[in-house]
């Protein structure tokens, strides 16, 4: 999802899946700024929701900013039979603590 798809999903009042544990954080002024600015922008959507959007796109773009590291091992050829090594570099071990964070948090762990 892009920066536009969000804002055009605030339009529509989709809501995502939340976590019970809520997360208290004190912004920089220009951030907070920024923020109520787009509430004002969008009435209808919660400064929290908001944030929430946020949050979750940053995230998203971190995790596809992270860059591919080519390793030794060879997990499988591409359309034109070419090899695809595998990834050693922080995606792999950042989806598997993302995949462990999510069953403690849906357990109640966390």
């Amino acid at each position: 999802m892009s920066f536009k798809d969000l804002m055009d999903s605030w339009g529509k009042q989709r809501q995502p899946l939340l976590t019970r544990k809520e997360y208290s954080v004190n912004l920089p002024l220009n951030d907070a700024s920024r923020l109520h600015a787009l509430a004002e922008l969008y009435p209808a959507v919660p400064v929290e929701r908001l944030i929430t959007d946020l949050i979750s796109e940053a995230l998203d773009e971190i995790e596809t900013a992270m860059p591919y590291v080519a390793g030794d091992r060879v997990i499988r050829e591409d359309d034109h039979g070419d090899p695809v090594y595998e990834d050693v570099g922080m995606t792999p071990r950042f989806l598997e603590l993302v995949r462990k964070k999510r069953q403690h948090i849906e357990s109640g762990d966390a």
